[in-house]
């Protein structure tokens, strides 16, 4: 799909214009290229919603709800349909969704049809759609993957495949049926959720990849991205269902997104200590800094306050990013490590806040080690985050107990730096009796 030079240039004017500009702009326009350009999708989707270039077999567009997937959907398969006589395969989770989304919805094929002023010959009591070039597009449920036997296809559209019965089984048929043609092709549009055959075909060699968020839809209600935000921003559904972020646990993680779920409290204590962690990059050129803020409440449980982590910075940069994070929330202590700068890290803090209550630590075991009884607090219910970290997370949800970091980034800074934190207030001498003390 190419976007024509006119209407994307006016689309892209548009999103710069007052409401005035944009009347004047309109006044301008011949009533052809008025049409041309709020027909045609091309000028107004955003790049995950258009095909990708280069030779691939598997299209994956994974994003998060109302991000425009089943008209990108329609639209794709009314240019297939088009285009050449065809053979097209639409499969939803079931044989209703199929007809009620892909083919009979707001955004669905019979409405870019209409839109196009193409005729077509709707049959729903035979799940058949038929256009005057002889292209036939049949319906297909992710919940019988017998009904994809025997079938052959130029191409196939498949939604929501997270949610479909039998993906695996259903996948399976599918693609042996994708055999007519030189470049049979298959689009699948989904918000993903963890499982074997989306894994599968994140894997596929012959798989591309787009997608995006909720809010790359403007034309969305801004009632309702505010209302979908306010509930579930920062959580793990909300990352999924919004953002269109695939979680899966990582085998053998210290922490999972379950556990990190149960650890969510939006009641602020009152503090007994407040540290900050810090993990320095090892160059002014090497991984962020992190920086994670973290207190020890008088009900002996300890809270993540604030991820401060310092990307890309310069060594007065993060120390500055420190400072203030500690003078944000009366910080008693910071607990740096120092095996990779030295006094250097220490001298940093302290050239940039002489004030600056600083205690260097030296590791003597690897991250994962130091992570492990930290991990274990939070499967003790004795850690609660104060909101929600995704960055932060996505990294403890990566460390793994003898089998590497295997989360985003090269280094799971701001982990360790929540470690540091933590260990502080809660395993070290004086929190252990401290803690006896309170409880």
């Amino acid at each position: 799909m190419r976007r024509s030079s006119l209407v994307r240039a006016h689309a892209e004017k548009l999103a710069d214009l007052t409401a005035e500009q944009t009347e004047a702009l309109l006044a301008t326009m011949t009533p052809a290229d008025l049409r041309a350009w709020l027909v045609d999708f091309a000028a107004w989707a955003h790049e995950g919603q258009l095909e990708p270039e280069g030779d691939w077999r598997n299209w994956l567009m994974q994003a998060g709800r109302g991000y425009g997937k089943t008209r990108a959907g329609a639209e794709w398969v009314a240019d297939k349909a088009l285009a050449a006589p065809a053979r097209i395969a639409l499969v939803g989770a079931t044989i209703e969704e199929a007809r009620a989304v892909m083919v009979e919805g707001d955004s669905g094929l019979i409405a870019v049809l209409r839109q196009r002023r193409r005729r077509f010959c709707w049959e729903p009591a035979l799940k058949r759609l038929t256009l005057p070039n002889g292209t036939v597009i049949r319906l297909y449920s992710g919940e019988n993957p017998d009904g994809l036997r025997g079938g052959n296809h130029h191409f196939a559209w498949c939604d929501e495949l997270a949610k479909w019965a039998k993906p695996e089984e259903a996948w399976d048929n599918l693609q042996m049926a994708l055999r007519s043609g030189l470049a049979p092709r298959a689009l699948v549009t989904t918000t993903p959720r963890p499982g074997p055959a989306l894994t599968r075909i994140l894997g596929d060699p012959g798989t591309v990849v787009t997608g995006g968020r909720m809010e790359d839809n403007l034309t969305l209600e801004d009632a309702f991205r505010t209302a979908m935000r306010a509930a579930y921003d920062g959580t793990r559904i909300g990352r999924q269902e919004l953002d269109g972020v695939l979680l899966e646990d990582v085998e053998g993680a210290l922490w999972t997104r379950g556990l990190l779920d149960c650890a969510r409290s939006e009641r602020q204590p009152e503090f007994v200590r407040v540290v900050v962690g810090v993990d320095p990059p090892a160059s002014d050129h090497g991984d962020a800094c992190g920086i994670v803020v973290a207190g020890l409440g008088r009900d002996g449980i300890g809270y993540v306050i604030e991820d401060a982590t310092a990307e890309g910075a310069s060594a007065s940069g993060w120390a500055g990013a420190v400072s203030a994070a500690a003078r944000r929330h009366g910080a008693d202590r910071v607990i740096a490590e120092v095996n990779n700068g030295g006094n250097l890290v220490t001298e940093m803090l302290k050239l940039v806040d002489p004030g600056l209550p600083v205690r260097a630590v030296h590791a003597s075991r690897g991250k994962a080690a130091r992570a492990e009884p930290v991990a274990c607090l939070y499967e003790q219910g004795r850690v609660r985050h104060l909101g929600a970290f995704p960055a932060l997370e996505d990294q403890l949800c990566g460390m793994t107990m003898g089998l590497g970091y295997h989360g985003p980034g090269r280094s799971p800074d701001r982990a360790d730096a929540l470690v540091w934190a933590l260990t502080e207030l809660m395993l070290g001498r004086r929190a252990e009796a401290r803690v006896r003390v309170l409880v």
